[in-house]
């Protein structure tokens, strides 16, 4: 665990604790038996096995070489776990609010912090609102036992997340079609971000994944075209290939 701690996120008791569920293939994370928060290969640890995380990485799309990428929720850290691997000149500061999924951590494989990853248990809503720097890329994906909590879904946490960015940079944030709220969200996210907004709805309508920026996503897809980041490895660029074609169309 980080030395960063928020004295808030200390209070276990507020807290609901995960659960973990193991299989022969698969490690999953739970707060309950209704939805999966993150689930491992155990082969392949560094495979991306839920189709929204792949989705989430189309951030690759917009900004291709990020230098600093800042997360809210580790979760079983799938993402993390895929960024450290496949993308080693960018550095990963990640803020996850509860304990007892800290605790979790070397049981989903998540590394330990140094020079390119760090941790720290803390409120992602005080993390954007005072960010140590600016950064390329930021990853919401900040899920409790209730669903989204009401702290990461306002029009003020995403006008942070706006001021948190470069100007170029790109928020990848995972939203809930089933949360009250959703089209309210969506209204303050393209108010933050100068309706700079692509929405990606996963097959089963269970998540949408929002990217936003506040230069327009059209230029930047520019940039790179439909080729996909070319400093990944072929093998990652295979596993995301489906998720970036999907996401160029939608853009398109």
């Amino acid at each position: 665990m980080s030395d960063d701690v928020d004295d808030a996120a200390m209070d276990v008791t507020s807290h609901c604790v995960p659960y973990v569920l193991s299989t022969a293939t698969d490690k999953s994370l739970h707060f309950s038996f209704a939805a999966i928060q993150s689930r491992m290969d155990l082969k392949q640890p560094e495979l991306l096995t839920l189709d929204y995380t792949r989705t989430m990485m189309g951030f690759l799309l917009f900004q291709p070489q990020p230098r600093a990428i800042a997360m809210i929720g580790l979760g079983g850290g799938s993402m993390a776990r895929f960024i450290l691997k496949h993308l080693p000149e960018s550095s990963l500061k990640v803020v996850e609010i509860n304990p007892a999924v800290l605790e979790l951590r070397e049981e989903f494989l998540i590394p330990g912090d140094g020079e390119r990853f760090r941790v720290r248990l803390g409120d992602g809503a005080d993390f954007v609102r005072s960010p140590p720097r600016l950064f390329d890329v930021l990853l919401v994906d900040g899920f409790d036992v209730g669903g989204q909590p009401p702290e990461l879904a306002s029009a003020e946490f995403y006008a942070d997340c706006a001021a948190a960015l470069r100007p170029d940079g790109v928020l990848a944030v995972n939203l809930s079609p089933g949360y009250i709220g959703f089209e309210r969200q969506v209204e303050d996210l393209g108010a933050a971000f100068d309706g700079h907004l692509l929405l990606i709805p996963d097959r089963d309508c269970s998540n949408t994944i929002a990217f936003a920026s506040r230069t327009p996503l059209v230029e930047l897809f520019a940039r790179l075209g439909w080729g996909g980041p070319q400093q990944l490895g072929d093998g990652a660029r295979r596993h995301l290939m489906k998720s970036f074609v999907k996401v160029a169309r939608a853009l398109a």
